[in-house]
């Protein structure tokens, strides 16, 4: 396959580089920029040196068409203008902002603070959501990525709530992320000296993610109802650790709530449910496409705790666009993917 990546310079794009690089279908991979088109990719990052000196190519939509396979990884607002253009010509369509996530335009204005895609497009995208959605991604040439808080949180929750054995009505959820979720453009949030030795909470009640998980809810296990949904930087690079809390339901036990899990991915290679242990961390499954998963009952409030990792960068953005593309070409969906976390 020959693969065009826009966005290229960003967290997300160098990502999938590092991912698509050694796939065995992948034949080739032209990097694209809309502010550095021409400057050579390894002067700006010197760890690519002698594996990718090519320069970053203009975008440029006939160019784009010739492609088996596009990925975007750009801010929110550049694809919904890029492609659009590009559904029913040759590449299959990988996004991994946020814009054709949300099928509701208004709730996409209103959360993302933007114009949203066209309506049609829109309604074509399908979510990226790869274990609970594999049949539509198989058939659909625009996938709409997860975000990477929707990834952690929905696989964790999404066999407890289908299955009724947590009431999803007082479901509240606990995230914290590595700094890298927030993209490599400087700011003050982001800054040194603001991050470390700090762990700080944002985005108060208004994170774009909260829609989407509701949406997604709503899509997989049926039933709509609104979240408590809060976010956290960590001082660390990489990883998310989402914490959530619900009452189980009546009659419901803890060996309910692991088998429930363990049935629903059984098939699934990117998915492990941890029954015993009693340290869970976001290094377990760092620079690989894991999602881990833990859940325990507290008998004195009778309330679940369920918390799951996965590296942000990797099952939260490029590894699960890989696994994606990997469905649908018809490939094992391990292919390319089979990374060992680096523990240590």
């Amino acid at each position: 396959m020959k693969v065009g990546i826009i966005g290229a310079t960003g967290y997300g794009g160098l990502e999938l580089i590092r991912l698509l690089h050694n796939h065995p279908e992948v034949q080739g991979i032209d990097l694209f920029s809309s502010s550095e088109e021409g400057m050579q990719f390894s002067h700006k990052y010197s760890f690519l040196m002698n594996i990718y000196d090519q320069p970053l190519l203009k975008i440029e939509t006939d160019r784009l068409a010739e492609y088996d396979v596009l990925f975007t990884s750009t801010p929110s607002g550049v694809s919904s203008e890029l492609l659009p253009a590009l559904i029913g010509t040759k590449p299959k369509l990988i996004d991994l902002s946020g814009d054709f996530r949300l099928k509701d335009l208004p709730t996409y204005e209103q959360w993302y603070k933007k114009a949203p895609a066209p309506a049609d497009a829109v309604k074509k995208s399908v979510y990226g959501l790869t274990e609970w959605n594999t049949p539509a991604i198989a058939k659909a040439q625009l996938i709409a990525n997860p975000g990477c808080y929707p990834t952690a949180v929905l696989l964790s929750l999404l066999p407890l709530i289908k299955e009724n054995l947590i009431d999803a009505r007082h479901l509240v959820i606990d995230a914290k992320s590595g700094i890298s979720g927030a993209g490599n453009k400087p700011s003050q949030m982001t800054h040194y000296s603001e991050t470390n030795e700090n762990t700080a909470i944002y985005k108060l009640h208004e994170h774009q993610h909260i829609p989407e998980i509701e949406q997604a809810i709503q899509m997989f296990a049926k039933q709509s109802t609104p979240i408590t949904f809060t976010t956290h930087l960590v001082p660390m690079t990489r990883g998310i650790l989402a914490t959530s809390y619900a009452p189980v339901n009546e009659r419901v036990t803890e060996a309910d709530l692991v088998n429930t899990l363990q049935e629903t991915y059984a098939n699934q290679p990117f998915v492990r449910i941890i029954k015993d242990t009693n340290k869970f961390g976001t290094n377990q499954v760092y620079g690989s496409n894991y999602c881990d998963i833990h859940v325990k009952i507290d008998p004195r409030t009778n309330r679940a705790t369920i918390v799951s990792v996965i590296d942000n960068l990797v099952k939260g953005a490029a590894g699960q666009a890989v696994q994606n593309m990997n469905v649908q070409f018809n490939l094992k969906q391990t292919t390319g993917l089979s990374l060992v976390p680096l523990f240590i």
